[in-house]
């Protein structure tokens, strides 16, 4: 159960990014008809429902990337093995963001912190399910209630029903939605009413927004969903009203206003997910929505398409995530250092081998060596990077026997400030020139290290290009001397 839980948790965080891209968006079609707000909220639908998607350079999420699981159609913020880590990390997908959770978790030493994890997990997962549960509950018990309310509704007509038992109409029923009206409405209240509720029923909003309620009892935990679902409801609720204006023309808008507000009751607090109710709702919004509805024009209801299906498809896709191709520099290099590169592959975890990989593609190499690989060192703390060099020419790495430590020291506080969980950078340099029996020189420097020598933690140059070009521009200015062994 802990895994479905992260897997909604992701699935929960990536919709978030969605939703306040739709909130904004709403904000821009402000002024054109709310039924293309209404669409809008698929693609967070789409996003709350399917922890998958394909990529693409269109998608709108493109500054979110977070590093776990990157090209697989998954966006991994919280790792599945995340209870396996002393060192418990987030990426959020923007580095800003990232840092400031992970700041929060405490840092781990003991070797308890694992099972402490997972407990918190497992407690996690335990609430998200009761809170789940305790929602459908709610919604069934209310629905049956209500059921047993209009039992005793008299049939007017078609799917029209009477009963004096409610006070506003509504919409009720999955398989045959039947209109409820209460007694004693006025001839020229029905109308409005049958038309903006015959509405609903013709879109499949009696489907709809209980499924949209199954979908945010599942992710109740996030408080932007239930933002989502209020502002899905009076997008809703709100096209249904333009719909009315514009089949029974501007002239009803008055007498239509006065209905609503006549028929308006307060929600109870917890939305149920049905039934489809007439006075449900902002309804101060709505008058003011149909007060000054017009209809709109062939441009802007093009213009409003066009966004409309642009967003849905933009968000509802995966960032591209960037190849080793693109991610070379067109720019000069700054001090040897390739810094598109470098800022390309910043990553949460030393376990990353391809980004890592890209981070050390991005940094000069010493004369004279030829890489032979890396290893990753991820099953315990201290995790550590070890990369391995072949020397084929001592002249710019080797003083009086012994490798200079300025020749790797720079590269590796670099890793360190770009590489968030890694704890140790060692290097590993083979003498193949036949010297000294084939000897092997290893350096090691330590984030502890490199943390005291520079008075700060060294991540925090990470954050962009700016701040990592300081960085070298320091490490230019300081002698880290020889500190190279033999082995």
């Amino acid at each position: 159960m802990t895994s479905l839980f992260l897997a909604v948790l992701n699935m929960s965080i990536t919709a978030s990014y969605v939703a306040l891209a739709v909130m904004i968006t709403r904000l821009l079609l402000k002024r054109a008809p709310k039924i293309f707000s209404y669409i809008l909220w698929s693609a967070v639908a789409v996003r709350l429902l399917i922890p998958v998607s394909f990529t693409s350079s269109l998608s709108l999420l493109q500054p979110i990337q977070p590093q776990g699981k990157a090209g697989t159609g998954y966006l991994e913020f919280i790792p599945q093995d995340m209870a396996m880590h002393k060192n418990p990390m987030m990426d959020a997908g923007i580095s800003g963001i990232s840092h400031f959770i992970n700041s929060a978790f405490p840092a781990a030493a003991p070797a308890s912190s694992v099972d402490l994890m997972q407990t918190i997990l497992w407690v996690g997962s335990i609430i998200w399910i009761t809170g789940a549960f305790v929602l459908l509950f709610y919604s069934a018990f209310s629905y049956v209630k209500l059921r047993s309310r209009i039992r005793t509704a008299t049939l007017v007509k078609g799917n029209i029903f009477e009963t004096d038992r409610i006070t506003t109409p509504f919409v009720c029923g999955f398989l045959k939605p039947r209109i409820y009206i209460p007694t004693g409405l006025s001839e020229h209240e029905l109308p409005y009413i049958l038309l903006h509720e015959e509405t609903h029923i013709q879109r499949r909003d009696y489907w709809l927004k209980p499924l949209a309620f199954v979908i945010l009892t599942v992710h109740w935990f996030n408080p932007l969903m239930w933002l989502s679902y209020s502002l899905m409801s009076k997008d809703m609720e709100m096209s249904c009203d333009e719909s009315v204006v514009q089949k029974m023309g501007d002239r009803i808008k008055g007498s239509y206003s006065t209905t609503l507000l006549s028929l308006a009751v307060r929600g109870s607090g917890l939305k149920t997910g049905s039934p489809l109710a007439f006075g449900e709702g902002n309804i101060k919004a709505r008058i003011k929505n149909i007060l000054a509805y017009r209809q709109p024009s062939s441009r802007m209801a093009a213009v409003s398409v066009l966004v409309i299906a642009a967003l849905v498809l933009g968000c509802s896709t995966n960032p591209k995530p960037l190849s080793q191709s693109s991610q070379l520099s067109s720019q000069p290099l700054y001090s040897g250092y390739d810094m598109d590169m470098l800022m390309g592959n910043k990553t949460l975890y030393v376990g990353n081998h391809i980004k890592v990989g890209g981070l050390i593609g991005g940094m000069p190499k010493p004369g004279g060596l030829e890489g032979r690989g890396i290893e990753l060192q991820t099953k315990a703390q201290p995790y550590g990077l070890t990369i391995y060099y072949e020397m084929n020419d001592s002249t710019e790495v080797v003083k009086n026997e012994v490798i200079g430590g300025e020749a790797f020291y720079r590269n590796a506080v670099l890793l360190l400030s770009l590489i968030d969980n890694v704890d140790r950078i060692t290097y590993s340099i083979a003498d193949d020139m036949g010297r000294n029996d084939d000897s092997a020189y290893s350096f090691t420097l330590t984030r502890e290290q490199a943390d005291q020598r520079l008075g700060e933690d060294v991540r925090s140059y990470g954050k962009d290009q700016t701040s990592l070009r300081q960085l070298i521009d320091r490490l230019e200015r300081l002698k880290f001397g020889e500190t190279g062994s033999t082995v």
